[in-house]
Order: structure tokens, then C-alpha cells, then sequence
């Protein structure tokens, strides 16, 4: 009698368990959940100079004094990611404020830095981080108007993140890099002079 009960009682519960592992809740939950690392639009490759659409930046891009509150000081450099915008402190409630590329979803950081190194017309050696997700890179490009750097770079604290030119001005306004941020030749050139290395950089990511 004991037999024939459990017998019975497995019939009730065997066709409960393919359920368990058929649900499709949980897949879906953690791609849900997960970052995503598209870019807005397609970045340019290394190697190509798209720097005369410099001229097609829309105007609400272009660099532009702006009255702008904050309580850091004068030469203080601040990165606004949500609003593309990187903003030099000029004093009297005054700032420059340049447009910018920031990285795609996924590579967005937040933080403080300090410029440690600027460099004009620098060389390109991608970093093994971006080598490894694209594999299809040069492992070093000289300077010149198709390096994705530009005109200038201005390395950021120990980190592999910078503040350069672009070899694809259509990008200025769009989340495509790595973490770094672009600005038009132009303005990299304008940044660059106005900044010393030691210059503070506020990133807000928001």
C-alpha cells in the first residue's frame, strides 16, 4: 500500500519539474539587467580624416562662452556626460563650453582627475583593455589628421581615459568612444592652450 502512495504521489509531481527549467523569466530578467555597450551611432575607423566636417558641427556644439554657476575655481575643467558638454571655469560666473563625444553605455565613468600629460599631434597605442574587445586594431598609429586622438590629448590621472581631438567631428554629441572624451581639433586646440598639466577635471556622471 506504502508503494503504491509514492508511486502515485511521482506521477502528481514529475510533470511539474520540466517547468522549472523551461521558464524563460529569468534569461530574460538578467539581459534586462545587463549594460548595454552599443554605441549611438558608428565610430569612424583609425586611419580615416573625416576632420573637414569640423564645419558641419551643429552650433549648439560649437565652443561658446555661457554663463555657468559652480563653486569650483577658476581652471577647473567639468565633464557633464549626460549633457555632452565639457565646460572650462573661467570665474564671474562665466565658462567655455565645448561639445563633446563620451563613452558609450557601459564605458561612462564618473570621478575626479587631474591632467597628467598633453601631448600635440600624439602617436595612438590603443590599450590592451581595447584591444582584447577589438582585436582588429593597429597596436600603434603615428600622429596625424586620421589618428582618432587629433590635434591634442591630455592624459587623465594613472588612467587610460583622455581629453582629445577626433578624426571623426561627426561623433562630437554622440556616446561612441571607450570612456575618453573627444572635442572638434579646434576646440582641442583652444583647450589645450588655456590648460596647464595639474589642471583638476570633474567628470559627472549622472
Amino acid at each position: 500500500m506504502l508503494r503504491l502512495r509514492v508511486f502515485a504521489l511521482a506521477i502528481f509531481l514529475v510533470p511539474a519539474v520540466p517547468a522549472l527549467f523551461l521558464a524563460p523569466a529569468a534569461p530574460a530578467l538578467a539581459q534586462s539587467l545587463l549594460p548595454s555597450s552599443a554605441p549611438t551611432m558608428q565610430d569612424v575607423d583609425p586611419g580615416v580624416d573625416h576632420t573637414a566636417r569640423d564645419a558641419d558641427l551643429p552650433p549648439e556644439l560649437r565652443r561658446k562662452s555661457i554663463y555657468y554657476r559652480t563653486e569650483q575655481p577658476p581652471g577647473t575643467i567639468i565633464v557633464n556626460t549626460a549633457d555632452r558638454f565639457l565646460y572650462l571655469i573661467m570665474g564671474n560666473g562665466v565658462a567655455l563650453r565645448y561639445g563633446i563625444g563620451v563613452g558609450r553605455d557601459g564605458f561612462q565613468w564618473g570621478g575626479i582627475q587631474k591632467i597628467s600629460l598633453k601631448r600635440e599631434w600624439p602617436d595612438w597605442v590603443p590599450p590592451p583593455e581595447m584591444i582584447q574587445r577589438q582585436p582588429y586594431l593597429p597596436r600603434w598609429m603615428a600622429g596625424g589628421p586620421g589618428n582618432p586622438l587629433g590635434a591634442r590629448a591630455m592624459n587623465l590621472g594613472a588612467t587610460v581615459y583622455r581629453i582629445h581631438g577626433t578624426n571623426a567631428p561627426e561623433t562630437i554629441g554622440q556616446a561612441v568612444s571607450s570612456g575618453c572624451f573627444r572635442l572638434v581639433n579646434d576646440d582641442v586646440i583652444d583647450l589645450y592652450s588655456r590648460v596647464p598639466v595639474g589642471t583638476k577635471v570633474v567628470v559627472q556622471h549622472q
